[in-house]
């Protein structure tokens, strides 16, 4: 039978997740622990020399005995100020490097997570963690270990040398500080778990802040500011008040602490004082064993805040190591089959899908569709046929429940999923525009693209002619999701890209639909050239964008219901037929 770990194990295992971080830098680690040892050494050395002075007494025949013990004393002083600095130096440098290398590592493996991940979770909370939980984490690496170490080494020097003093006082100590224990273990859980909780609260508020100013245009033009701004109020007040509870939580175990280990120093001073009275210690020695409690004191007090801080950094590397330890849905398999040379031809039979969200729910449903290399394919219908949910699973976003796709005969569930988008060339509805500038944002097609090439592709989207009107140009900033440019502009750009990428299949996802009249005919023109020798699938609700496809496919409730050429499906009545005459009726 199994028994449940206790919650300190559970800390103490999670916060070994930390080491394979730690690892690389193991010889800066092992430097600042020794840089550690020697400052806690020169700690403990100086009641030692207190107790010398006090005893030699202040006279002319002992002045020469205390000008060396003083000596001494700033000798210590001296080495314990440079060394601690030091070892602050090592260990922040440990805590700043440990801190980029696990963002970094987060990032790196949520950006690999396929769409599903994302239906579940929210951007604000990866980026809360990204960012709060890492600071926390920052704090124990580059602080909080380290007073613990020195705090623990101070503990144990100065109770073995409190034994040497005086082990009858030191028994009395001993037993003060087993009843410190357990507030500590009392107090410590209860943080843990109110860390935790206001981790997941600071990452609720940083979710709702990103999503409604990632739609800031939206609220204001329903006027809904306040209530936003109430429902963020709440979130934050929400936050404060788990925070809170962690922190009474915290500051009532470092109040017990602090009185019973002081009161501690209080009884083993008066316990000392009537032994000097009894002549069975001298003042000297009981200066250097009460110099040698307060430093037990101390160092109980200082680990009982680390303690604190680790409670919260177990928080959150639990938080991390969740995102680290999530797994992509789609990935490439062990052994991926290599893709033959393009041809751009797409074979889909007997493919069914639900999205994780809407298990019960089917997108597509015995889809059956053959495209030939080179074949321009026309997917129209009304909202939530499916039309789109094709595109995701062509770019192998998703995994289809049953069925298969297949693309230049290869099933993409055995293909690398990076080989078959580099195949694949987008250009979506909502065009994304990163922050930088249109150079870059149309390079985005080709990394390796030069300014040239990037201008040519621009040419082709009819893009250039609004860029070079910019005021800096082809290095013109164009903001944060693209809010310095029209919706026909971003269009153009993602067009841009599509060229510049210059795959053997287009997905066209209503690609000139946010184009004025003017634009919208050289932008027609521009992917007429385009489309020429490869293979595109174009997504339209307007059909007179479409009419000049190969074979127009139409869906509804996620199936083929019909199939053919503007002038056919037009002639057959049914769906189709019916779209068309709503678009191109004229009214009389």
């Amino acid at each position: 039978m199994t028994t449940a770990a206790t919650p300190s194990s559970r800390n103490l295992a999670m916060l070994r997740q930390l080491i394979r971080f730690i690892a690389p830098y193991r010889s800066r680690f092992a430097l600042a622990m020794l840089v550690l040892v020697i400052a806690s050494a020169a700690a403990l050395v100086l009641p030692l020399a207190v107790r010398q002075v006090v005893d030699l007494g202040f006279s002319r025949e002992s002045a020469a005995h205390i000008d060396r013990w003083f000596l001494l004393l700033f000798v210590v002083a001296l080495a314990l100020g440079l060394f601690t600095a030091l070892r602050f130096y090592l260990v922040s440098w440990l805590g700043e490097r440990v801190v980029a290398d696990i963002r970094s590592a987060v990032y790196r493996h949520i950006i690999t997570m396929s769409p599903e991940f994302f239906e579940h979770t929210r951007t604000g909370e990866v980026l809360s963690r990204l960012t709060t939980d890492t600071t926390l984490i920052q704090t124990l690496v580059g602080t909080s270990i380290s007073m613990a170490l020195r705090n623990l080494l101070l503990l144990v020097g100065a109770t073995i040398m409190m034994a040497v003093s005086s082990p009858r006082l030191t028994g009395y100590t001993l037993i003060m500080l087993l009843a410190i224990l357990l507030p500590i273990i009392v107090f410590g859980r209860a943080v843990r778990r109110l860390s935790r909780a206001s981790q997941d609260r600071i990452a609720d508020s940083s979710a709702l802040a990103g999503e409604k100013l990632n739609a800031i245009t939206t609220i204001q033009s329903f006027g809904q500011e306040a209530r936003e701004c109430r429902q963020f109020d709440d979130s934050v007040e929400t936050s404060f008040l788990t925070a809170l509870r962690r922190t009474r939580a915290r500051a009532a175990l470092t109040a017990v602490i602090i009185v019973m280990a002081f009161g501690a120093v209080v009884l083993v001073l008066w316990l000392g004082a009537h032994d000097v009275l009894d002549g069975s210690m001298s003042m000297g020695q009981l200066g250097q064993f009460v110099l040698y409690t307060v430093l037990v004191a101390f160092s109980l007090g200082a680990l009982s805040e680390v303690w604190g801080d680790v409670q919260r950094a177990s928080g959150a590397t639990e938080r991390l190591m969740e995102l680290l330890a999530a797994q992509p849905s789609i990935r490439a398999p062990e052994r991926p089959l290599a893709l033959p040379p393009p041809r751009g031809e797409i074979h889909i039979e007997g493919l069914t899908f639900h999205y994780p969200s809407r298990p019960t729910q089917a997108a597509l449903a015995d889809f059956d569709l053959s495209i030939r290399p080179g074949e321009t394919v026309a997917l129209v219908g009304p909202s939530g046929a499916g039309k789109s949910t094709l595109f995701q699973l062509l770019l192998r976003f998703y995994d289809p429940q049953q069925g298969r796709i297949l693309m230049d005969g290869v099933d993409l569930q055995q293909a690398d999923p990076h080989e078959v988008r580099s195949r694949i060339g987008v250009v979506p509805q909502d065009s994304v525009i990163f922050s930088a500038s249109a150079l870059e944002n149309i390079r985005y097609g080709r990394a390796d693209a030069t300014d040239a090439e990037v201008k040519a592709a621009a040419r082709a989207a009819v893009a250039d002619e609004f860029i070079e009107r910019l005021p800096e140009g082809w290095h013109s900033f164009l903001g944060e999701r693209g809010v310095r440019l029209s919706g026909g502009q971003r269009q153009r750009i993602a067009i841009a890209r599509a060229i510049l990428k210059n795959p053997p299949l287009l997905l066209l996802d209503e690609a000139t639909s946010a184009l004025d009249a003017e634009s919208e005919q050289l932008v027609q023109t521009a992917l007429e050239h385009l489309v020429e020798g490869r293979t595109t699938l174009i997504i339209a609700h307007r059909l007179a964008t479409v009419r000049k496809a190969d074979r127009i496919i139409v869906l509804d409730g996620g199936r083929i219901v019909a199939s053919g050429t503007h002038d056919s499906l037009s002639r057959e009545g049914g769906l189709y037929s019916r779209l068309a005459e709503l678009q191109f009726a004229v009214p009389g």
